[in-house]
């Protein structure tokens, strides 16, 4: 589990760097400069707690499961945000003033992408035996 766990926070680490670095493409920075936090490889990690809610759904459609991710993972970010808030004083990924921000702790508007990223961490699931034996 603990194995998985890492697995998790590592992938997460590398989708988020992938992902603010074609943020920065967009606004036109061809740096590329990209941006995480220590904290986001704990929270990815936490993807472990997908896997029993995988195991439960697996049956139904693509799109139920992608939304029952998308709801799950948006419960994770607006918890873990409001726990780093009161024990360090911020929320290290503040969306406060970002249009469908829910008290700057989840954007609504980022729920294709964790539409996606639920399925992805599915395949993930699945493979996860083969993607240790590589760690």
């Amino acid at each position: 589990m603990l194995k998985r766990y890492v697995l998790y926070g590592l992938i997460g680490w590398i989708i988020e760097v992938i992902w603010t670095g074609l943020g920065s493409l967009l606004e036109g920075r061809w740096t590329l400069d990209s941006q995480t936090y220590l904290w986001m490889f704990f929270i990815y990690g936490f993807a472990i707690f997908l896997e029993p809610i995988h195991d439960l759904i697996r049956q139904y459609n693509w799109f139920f499961r992608g939304l029952i991710y998308m709801s799950v993972i948006f419960l994770i970010e607006y918890t873990t945000g409001y726990i780093l808030d009161l024990a360090i004083g911020a929320c290290p990924w503040e969306y406060a003033g970002k249009i469908y921000a829910v008290n700057g702790y989840i954007r609504l508007d980022y729920g294709p992408a964790w539409f996606g990223a639920g399925l992805l961490f599915e395949h993930i699931h699945d493979k996860s035996g083969k993607l240790i034996a590589i760690i």
